[in-house]
């Protein structure tokens, strides 16, 4: 750049800001500041800084309100189906109760409509046999003192029952079956890939899909058959999921700390940028590593840069690897179930310090084990 330029440069900055003075005066004596033209320019910057700043925070401000009242808004309707679904099953009770009450048939005719009901819900409630909490919560009512009342009045306390039963069974299947699907979204799987593989249920709860068939099949009516076939389709799914989980690395290997996640990250040794596959958890020597999922073990040894190692595999094409240990409890060839000690904390290999280099793979690529363990976080969460 020549002198003409530089003088150039000058001009232009002293024209936009010209040397200014700045008086103070305290009682008699008055001082003069001068405010020069490169004062000027880092005062100009500041003030276009914290504008800027300003316009920024109050943006995010904004936002969160906008996200707040959008998240309320949700809560509300949320509230608001809630209120639609159990007022909707009031009004087929209250329903059931008028046509029960006005019915022109035999008290032998509602009996019999009433065993067949009971038949039917046997065998739905037969398929909860196992599932942690349903007994519980599928509980027929205590009968009432029925000492004075009708045998109409005794038939009908009996279908209401039977109504809160096929509720509640909708609404365990249902419930436990989203949690579930929702686990496997968080570790980044599609839930229908594991809910449709596996033997259904027996019996014609499976074989008549049409409602107006499985109605025929239990000998009730069409609408009950509907909810019945809606509770045992959710069970199915809820099952299916439920055995697929239990072989899918979900748990976490140890409950120490986490100090570096998966991603990109620089490099400990050399500090440049590099792919990190896995998740490190840091604890002192010796702390026990458990199995995240059952399965087999496929290498136990020493591998370049992760030191001794530690490898499973748990089937339909997940692998998970413990790296870093000081010691290893298993051999290869043996079967491991969920939750086994397969080895012992240490810093071998390309290691910086005491910690377990953990990773997941998933059709021979590397995963975040992150998203597994927080789906086994919600699958605790609802046992």
């Amino acid at each position: 750049m020549n002198d003409e330029e530089i003088a150039a440069k000058r001009s232009l900055i002293e024209r936009w800001f010209p040397v200014r003075y700045l008086y103070l005066r305290n009682g008699d004596d008055v001082r003069a500041c001068a405010l020069s033209p490169g004062r000027q320019c880092l005062i100009a910057v500041a003030a276009v800084l914290f504008s800027a700043w300003t316009l920024i925070a109050s943006g995010g401000l904004i936002f969160d309100l906008i996200t707040n009242s959008q998240a309320d808004s949700a809560v509300i309707r949320a509230r608001a189906a809630s209120e639609r679904v159990n007022a909707d099953l009031q009004a087929r009770l209250d329903s059931a109760v008028v046509r029960m009450t006005t019915t022109t048939g035999s008290i032998d005719d509602m009996a019999t409509m009433v065993e067949r009901r009971h038949a039917a819900l046997t065998n739905v409630m037969g398929m909860f046999h196992g599932v942690d909490g349903a007994e519980m919560a599928l509980r027929p009512a205590l009968p009432e003192n029925t000492a004075g009342r009708s045998p109409v009045q005794r038939i009908l306390a009996v279908r209401l029952d039977q109504e809160r039963l096929i509720a509640r069974a909708e609404e365990v299947s249902q419930t436990r079956a989203e949690r579930l699907r929702l686990a496997f979204r968080l570790a980044g799987l599609n839930p229908s890939a594991y809910a449709a593989t596996g033997p259904g249920l027996g019996g014609p709860l499976v074989e008549a899909r049409d409602p107006r068939a499985l109605a025929a099949v239990l000998d009730v009516d069409e609408a009950f058959a509907v909810r019945i076939r809606h509770a045992a389709d959710n069970l199915n799914d809820m099952r299916r999921l439920a055995d697929a989980a239990e072989g899918l690395p979900f748990r976490r290997p140890t409950q120490a700390r986490t100090t570096s996640s998966f991603g990109v990250r620089f490099d400990p040794f050399n500090r440049r940028p590099a792919l990190h596959q896995g998740q490190d958890f840091a604890a002192p020597l010796n702390t026990p590593i458990y199995a995240t999922a059952p399965g087999v073990i496929s290498f136990v040894g020493v591998r370049s840069g992760y030191g001794n190692t530690v490898e499973i595999d748990h089937g339909r094409g997940f692998k998970t690897r413990f790296a870093h240990l000081n010691s290893m409890a298993v051999t290869s060839g043996q079967q491991i179930a969920l939750g086994q000690r397969i080895g012992a904390m240490g810093t071998t290999g390309r290691s910086t310090g005491v910690h377990l280099h953990y990773e997941v793979w998933m059709n021979g690529r590397p995963q975040n084990p992150a998203r597994f363990m927080k789906a086994g976080d919600q699958l605790v969460q609802q046992e």
